[in-house]
């Protein structure tokens, strides 16, 4: 009788685009995929705003991983927290609960994402949270409408300001399309839904530490983003760093060194990310092997670490010169290491691998609706033109065709209509810091002298 061979183990970190995208490009290989992601879902974070505007559901961005991979017979997918990973004894330990697994490998893939910087300051989090997971969108979501249902209640000119005024720190790409969207919210969707005040009376005000919006476009763009997000009636402050974040608002610092304070109920971190632990962790086990300020590792050209060829790190997690933290970059990296495994499988010498090149595909940013901002090599757009060309791009990067159909939809009745059909609250006005009204045992509320 002959032995059986067991087929090439391959494990990956992470459900994202890099984690995604490596597990399907390894469908058709004779090898076996666990995939161990501590979500259930793989999250398309672009449109992450959306869901926090109240214009798209949790669902839509965000499917079940284990059903986008069902049909994929070679991949298994484990739901739970990477603890600790043993480059040494090819091991991967993960924890649901109290539940810990240990999967073996023979080829790894670490595509574990990033986390929100918050530069030194960490305790800006309780007041100031981030926006990097579907409970964070939701969290924002029951913030924002929270705000304008309490500004309702107030008897208060002063608290009704502070309610309605919202503080985002951060201009990039993230910062710029949530001021946009929750402008469009205030003076669109929520119109003449109140009555003791004007919804459009809403206050936006974004900050950013350096002289202008959107490091990463070109200054034509930037310009044009810092023209249309002021003729919406957004304060733009640029120059201005955030010193201080407490429950009542922000204190921030001028170019000159003046401070001053923003009185704000909302505020929203999108400044900086960085890596998490997995990024050190690798890199202590691998000699030779760095990570950067942000945490992430310092990869090899063929995106492994140094002395472990089996072992790459993919998407957010890799430092790259020229290789910016976009989902296409988690994609392409995601693809190539897939690629080289199955190269190695075919006799690749590792040693003889060509190294990972980036091909930038453009960036763009939705400004507000009909007005997107796009480049493209050397082509510039904005406008409608940009904006129908961002609709195009993120339809194309949604998971499932029914994904695709519903998003149309939704982004219809928001921006061709008013309706927006995901501004419920439900008992998450709780986590807006809000209390909780006591409850007779029958379920209703009952007043309190709290």
């Amino acid at each position: 009788m002959m032995p059986t061979t067991t087929p090439h183990r391959v494990v990956i970190v992470g459900s994202g685009f890099g984690g995604l995208f490596a597990a399907k490009r390894l469908r058709r290989t004779d090898v076996e995929v666990t995939l161990i992601s501590e979500t259930t879902s793989h999250l398309f974070q672009p449109l992450l705003y959306q869901v926090a505007t109240g214009v798209l559901s949790a669902g839509e961005i965000a499917p079940a991983t284990r059903l986008i991979l069902r049909r994929h017979w070679n991949t298994r997918v484990l739901l739970g927290t990477v603890v600790d990973i043993d480059v040494h004894a090819g091991t991967v330990a993960s924890r649901l609960g109290e539940l810990e697994t240990v999967t073996s490998f023979d080829s790894l893939i670490v595509a574990a994402g990033a986390e929100q910087s918050y530069f030194g300051n960490d305790q800006f989090a309780a007041y100031a949270p981030g926006m990097k997971s579907i409970d964070d969108a939701l969290d924002l979501r029951a913030r924002i409408l929270t705000a304008f249902e309490r500004a309702e209640l107030t008897e208060s000119t002063e608290e009704r300001d502070r309610l309605l005024t919202f503080v985002l720190v951060g201009g990039g790409p993230t910062g710029v399309e949530l001021a946009g969207q929750i402008s469009e919210l205030a003076g669109r969707a929520l119109n003449g839904a109140f009555r003791r005040f004007d919804s459009k009376q809403a206050k936006v005000v974004l900050v950013e530490g350096e002289s202008e919006l959107l490091p990463t476009m070109p200054a034509k763009l930037r310009l044009a983003a810092l023209q249309r997000l002021t003729h919406m009636g957004i304060d733009v402050q640029l120059s201005t760093r955030v010193t201080d974040v407490d429950e009542a608002g922000v204190t921030v610092r001028d170019a000159d060194g003046t401070s001053r304070r923003i009185e704000a109920a909302n505020k929203v971190w999108t400044a900086g990310v960085q890596a998490g632990p997995l990024g050190k962790l690798l890199a202590e086990q691998s000699d030779g092997t760095e990570v950067d300020r942000a945490g992430r590792v310092i990869v090899e050209p063929d995106l492994t670490i140094k002395g472990f060829p089996d072992v790459f790190v993919i998407g957010d997690l890799m430092s790259v010169p020229g290789v910016p933290g976009l989902s296409p970059a988690a994609i392409q990296s995601g693809t190539y290491a897939a690629e080289r495994i199955r190269a190695g499988l075919a006799g690749e010498d590792p040693a003889q691998r060509k190294p990972f090149r980036y091909f930038d595909k453009g960036s763009m940013a939705a400004v507000s609706r009909f007005d997107s901002l796009v480049q493209i090599g050397r082509l510039r757009f904005g406008g409608v033109l940009g904006w129908l060309i961002w609709l195009t791009v993120h339809l194309y990067y949604l998971v499932g065709y029914s994904n695709r159909l519903v998003t149309v939809v939704s982004w219809s009745a928001a921006f061709l209509g008013r309706r927006r059909g995901q501004t419920v609250v439900t008992r998450q006005w709780a986590l807006a810091g809000v209390p909780e009204p006591a409850r007779t045992s029958a379920g209703s509320a009952i007043p309190t002298n709290s």
